[in-house]
């Protein structure tokens, strides 16, 4: 017979090199067309042939045994840079189908992307890594300790010469995080003055928005005048309505941001599945007063009610970690008002004796219905939000979730639309040209899934386990994932602009 057989609990980490053909699969090629049964031929690291492809001497053929066969996986928003230098596995990345991460988000990046895009070159990673550079970083970086104030133009230009050096150095564009320090102190002009140049590089914006709840129409007219001034793409960070008061209100965001794209503007967005964040404590308090109980009161009541916030970090008392806010104040004899005041006392004691972060929660702010209404924008990709340590289920679960709750379960979404968001439409808002869809010619990134079990099982109290239903995933045509299990390849790529 032509080619040597595998099936799916064969392995193929050892054929390096060799021609696979991937057969008997479902073919959802990440552009949004219907699934169609034919087979895929890999040579090196790029798609050879697509469809009816018969098996040629020496191939390594793999049989699907009638799975869907998908694009790679493109996480838009991770926080895989904290550790990925650490653990180059990335087990929760490639156990949910992802192949590359975006990371830089939310206004932090690794500094000097030069080094860190370095350390990965010489040491790659399973997964494939991009990064945006950091207006917080920047800012930091200039300013120092006396970051906690608006700019000087000599300070603008000085953290505009470090953006520069990161464009140079390969950065998608820029990312902000203007709910965070020291963003959250920066006027539109500086952040304006920043894209201008990102834009002028050629460069995207990526924004953690000035806010999610309280003043979230500003923060949208914020970034839809960046991308009409600057005329780059400009995407919106894993959106959400987060507060009571913009709940329902879906429809009417999505028809402002689609009146902004017949405007111009390439604005999109990008977000993960689950009604609750995780982030830290004092970004529900823009006044950064934590001994402010009725700020605090407000919260509770429109923004994380206290039984939907779960501690996730907390150096202090690290027995707190895993237990809602109800139960930590039952735990102290406080209300939860009061708990929370103090808990946020110690973290800021915490970070600034430390320099570590002293806290980090989960909190519930977002409602179902909203949910699906944003994903269901034809703009919307899917993201993870996450890290490889993370405590809230999305670092685990997200891309899965989508396939088994809201295709396959609930039907929201078909099946090659939300394939879509996985990756073509993913690649396209990232400006990745060679990767998001299965083409003759395009990177072989791929995930091959049951459809019928692929599911999430991460949880607030069981974060780390993994998904189902996954068999097998390849990073630039070699296996990272077979039959279930890491493989000892490490076929990551940097990404550079």
């Amino acid at each position: 017979m032509l080619g040597v057989a595998l099936t799916l609990a064969g392995s193929i980490a050892s054929v390096h090199g060799a021609d696979t053909l991937i057969s008997n699969v479902l073919i959802v090629d990440g552009s949004g067309a219907p699934p169609r049964a034919g087979s895929v031929r890999v040579v090196d690291s790029r798609i050879a042939e697509v469809g009816e492809v018969v098996p040629g001497p020496g191939d390594w053929v793999i049989n699907g045994g009638g799975r869907v066969l998908a694009p790679g996986f493109i996480d838009t928003h991770s926080h895989a840079d904290d550790l990925i230098l650490e653990r180059p596995n990335a087990l929760p990345k490639i156990t949910q189908g992802i192949t590359t991460v975006v990371v830089g988000q939310d206004g932090s990046s690794p500094y000097p992307l030069a080094d860190f895009f370095r350390a990965l070159d010489e040491a790659p990673a399973k997964v494939n890594v991009a990064a945006y550079v950091g207006h917080n970083t920047l800012r930091s970086a200039v300013m120092g300790p006396d970051s906690a104030r608006a700019a000087s133009p000599v300070a603008m230009q000085a953290m505009a010469q470090r953006l520069d050096s990161e464009l140079n150095a390969g950065a998608l564009g820029l990312s902000t995080g203007l709910e965070y320090e020291p963003g959250i102190y920066s006027k539109q002009a500086e952040v304006l003055l920043l894209a201008q140049q990102t834009a002028q590089r050629g460069g995207r914006y990526i924004s953690h928005i000035r806010s999610e709840d309280r003043w979230f129409e500003e923060a949208l007219g914020e970034i839809i005048n960046i991308g009409r001034i600057t005329g780059m793409p400009v995407q919106i960070s894993h959106l959400k309505l987060a507060m009571k008061r913009l709940w329902g209100t879906g429809p009417e965001i999505i028809t402002r941001l689609d009146e902004a794209r017949a405007d111009g503007v390439d604005i999109t967005a990008d977000l993960y599945p689950y009604v609750y964040w995780q982030s830290n404590m004092m970004v529900l308090l823009p006044e950064r007063d934590p001994t402010d109980l009725s700020a605090i009161a407000f919260v509770m009541t429109q923004l994380a009610p206290p039984e939907g916030i779960i501690f996730t970090h907390f150096p202090p008392e690290p027995d707190y970690v895993g237990k809602t806010l109800v139960e930590v104040a039952a735990l102290r004899g406080e209300s939860p008002g009061q708990a929370f005041s103090a808990l946020a006392q110690l973290s800021v004691a915490w970070t600034r004796d430390t320099g570590e972060p002293g806290d980090m929660i989960i909190g519930t702010s977002m409602d179902e219905v909203d949910l699906q209404t944003l994903m269901g924008w034809p703009h919307a990709n899917i993201c993870t939000d996450g890290g490889l340590e993370d405590r809230h289920p999305r670092g685990a679960g997200s891309f899965p979730r989508v396939l088994g709750r809201y295709v396959r379960d609930l039907k929201l979404l078909t099946l090659e639309a939300a394939i879509h968001k996985m990756t073509g439409l993913a690649a396209r808002h990232m400006g990745f040209e060679d990767r998001g869809v299965i083409a003759v010619g395009k990177r072989a990134d791929l995930v091959l899934f049951d459809p019928m079990t692929i599911i999430d099982r991460a949880t607030t109290m069981e974060p780390f386990l993994p998904a189902t239903g996954i068999s097998h995933v390849w990073v630039n045509g070699v296996a990272v994932l077979s039959a279930g299990e890491p493989t000892a390849a490490f076929p990551g790529r940097v990404l550079r602009r």
